[in-house]
C-alpha cells in the first residue's frame, strides 16, 4: 500500500504580504523630522530671540539659545503697548468669524449637495472660481460695499470676508456629498422630520470632522488677517494683533525684540484652538482615509 503525502502549497498567484524594508523606513522618518524642523525652526527661533537683548539678536555667529535669558522684552511689550486689547480683539473677531462661517458654510453646503434649484450649477460655478481671486482684488469693492451698507463698525466690518468663505462653502459641500447618503435624509423625512430638523438633527452630527477642520480654517484665517483690517481699522484703540504688530515698525525704528515677544505669545490661542478641536481633527483625517 502506499501512502500519499498531500503538501499544501501556495496559490499560483498569491504574494506574502510585503514588508517595508529597513532603509526605507529609515529614509521616510529622515524625510519627516527634516521636514518637522522646516516648519518648527521659524518658530523655536523666535521663542529663543525673544529672550535675547536687542543687540543679540542679530548677533553673529549667532547663539541657538538667549545667554543671558532676559524678559525685558515681555516687559516692554505689555507695559508700553496695549497687546491684551489687541489680542483681545483679533480673539472676538476670530470667534464671531468661525461662527458664521460653520454655521452658513454648512448651509450652504448641505444645499449644494442635497437640493436642487434653477441656476444651481451656474450658481456654484461662480462660487467656485471665485477661489482663483485674490483677496487683494476684492478689497475696494468689498470695503465700498461695506461702507455703503454702513457696516464700518470695526467689529461688524472685520467679521465680513470671512463670514460665507467660497472654500468653506466647497469643503462642506463635498463632505456632504461623501458622507450623508440620500437613504437615510429619506428616511427621515418619511418619519415626519422637517428639512432643519434634517440638517439639526442627521446632517449636522455627521459633519463633525468638517465642522472641526472649518473652524480652525476660519478662525486661523481671521486671525491672521492684516490686509482687511489694515483698511477698515483706523482708531489705535481698536487695532488687532496683527495691526498692533505692524504698528510697531513705526517712526521710532523696527523693535524686533517687541515684535518676537508678541509673535510668541500670539500663538498661544491658536494652539488652544488646536487643543480643543484636535479629536474632529483627527476624525477628519481618518474620514478621508478610509473608505465605508
Amino acid at each position: 500500500m502506499t501512502s500519499v503525502t498531500a503538501t499544501s502549497r501556495a496559490p499560483h498567484g498569491a504574494r506574502r504580504p510585503a514588508r517595508r524594508k529597513p532603509a526605507g523606513r529609515a529614509l521616510l522618518y529622515a524625510f519627516l523630522i527634516a521636514l518637522l524642523l522646516v516648519f518648527a525652526l521659524p518658530l523655536l527661533w523666535a521663542l529663543s530671540a525673544s529672550f535675547k537683548s536687542r543687540g543679540d539678536i542679530f548677533s553673529y555667529p549667532p547663539q541657538p539659545l538667549p545667554v543671558p535669558a532676559t524678559l525685558e522684552n515681555y516687559r516692554g511689550l505689555l507695559g508700553g503697548h496695549p497687546f491684551w486689547g489687541w489680542l483681545l480683539i483679533s480673539t472676538v473677531v476670530a470667534l464671531m468669524s468661525t461662527a458664521a462661517s460653520v454655521a452658513l458654510c454648512s448651509l450652504a453646503g448641505f444645499a449644494f449637495a442635497k437640493y436642487r434649484f434653477r441656476g444651481q450649477n451656474v450658481l456654484f460655478t461662480i462660487m467656485f472660481s471665485s477661489m482663483a481671486v485674490p483677496f487683494a482684488v476684492i478689497v475696494v469693492p468689498l470695503f465700498v460695499m461695506v461702507a455703503k451698507a454702513h457696516l464700518t463698525t470695526p467689529y461688524f466690518a472685520l467679521v465680513v470676508p470671512w463670514v460665507a468663505p467660497a472654500f468653506g462653502i466647497f469643503m462642506m459641500r463635498q463632505f456632504v456629498e461623501q458622507s450623508v447618503p440620500d437613504a437615510l435624509l429619506d428616511a427621515a423625512r418619511v418619519d415626519g422630520c422637517t428639512e432643519f430638523g434634517l440638517f439639526r438633527r442627521v446632517v449636522l452630527p455627521l459633519l463633525r470632522p468638517a465642522l472641526g477642520a472649518l473652524a480652525v480654517w476660519s478662525f486661523l484665517t481671521s486671525y491672521n488677517s492684516l490686509i482687511w483690517p489694515l483698511i477698515v481699522v483706523s482708531d489705535p484703540g481698536q487695532y488687532t494683533l496683527p495691526l498692533g504688530l505692524q504698528a510697531l515698525f513705526g517712526a521710532t525704528g523696527r523693535q524686533y525684540d517687541l515684535v518676537l515677544a508678541g509673535s510668541v505669545l500670539a500663538v498661544i490661542p491658536s494652539l488652544l484652538v488646536f487643543f480643543l478641536l484636535r479629536r474632529q481633527l483627527l476624525e477628519g483625517l481618518t474620514a478621508g482615509a478610509v473608505k465605508s
